[in-house]
């Protein structure tokens, strides 16, 4: 039997877009909507009643969720800051130890590489690091002191991707630069200093990151 009356909202679409959808579990089309409850009378609205908070409707489950789920990166927004994340932390390490130093270019055209950056070698590297710190190949630079765009551009690419992370990941992470750092011996100082400016990015505690960094060194890689 069709109910006689009843209070539902209507609502209005402000925005489409793509979303990680929490019921699907996968990314999907999104409808940002708002809307104002009505008394309705067989299903047909007839009196306005007070608004209802915006919410997120999936087009595929049509489930409905808070605003808040628009915070979660779709699967390929976070494939590309993970990809991100690894050519930054590449250009950091290599700057630190100094691009002289051939295996640790290596082990930096190897990560960034594997990250998604296929037609990235040595040469990109080097012209990027260029580009951001304003010199050639050479010396370790210390970032805090001498690299300021490339620090900036460390914590544009790992602060936005930490939250979404377990830590674990961003264990991953800092060891991989840690790699780099010691492809040619010990920690510089200025290697030292770089990865502990990208533990800070990644939200790691600063006794993780000493532990991790001393566990790097007793490690066969």
């Amino acid at each position: 039997m069709t109910q006689l009356w009843g209070v539902r909202p209507r609502w209005r679409t402000d925005v489409l877009g793509d979303f990680f959808c929490p019921g699907c579990g996968g990314d999907r089309n999104y409808r940002r909507q708002h809307g104002r409850r009505w008394l309705r009378l067989f299903g047909t609205p007839v009196l306005p009643l007070g608004p209802v908070l915006g919410s997120v409707q999936c087009t595929n489950c049509l489930g409905r969720y808070g605003l808040e789920s628009l915070e979660q990166p779709t699967s390929g927004r976070l494939t590309g800051l993970l990809r991100d994340a690894h050519y930054t932390i590449a250009l950091a390490l290599l700057a630190a130890g100094g691009t002289n130093a051939a295996a640790a270019r290596t082990e930096a055209g190897e990560l960034v590489r594997d990250a998604g950056f296929e037609d990235c070698g040595e040469a990109q590297l080097l012209a990027a690091l260029a580009a951001l710190l304003g010199l050639d190949a050479g010396e370790p630079v210390d970032l805090q002191a001498d690299g300021g765009g490339l620090l900036v551009e460390l914590h544009a690419a790992l602060e936005p991707l930490a939250p979404h992370l377990a830590q674990q990941g961003r264990e991953r992470l800092l060891l991989q630069g840690a790699r780099i750092a010691l492809a040619d011996g010990r920690y510089l100082p200025q290697e030292r200093a770089a990865l502990t400016a990208v533990g800070g990015c990644l939200r790691l505690a600063e006794d993780v990151v000493d532990r991790l960094l001393e566990a790097a060194t007793r490690t066969a890689h």
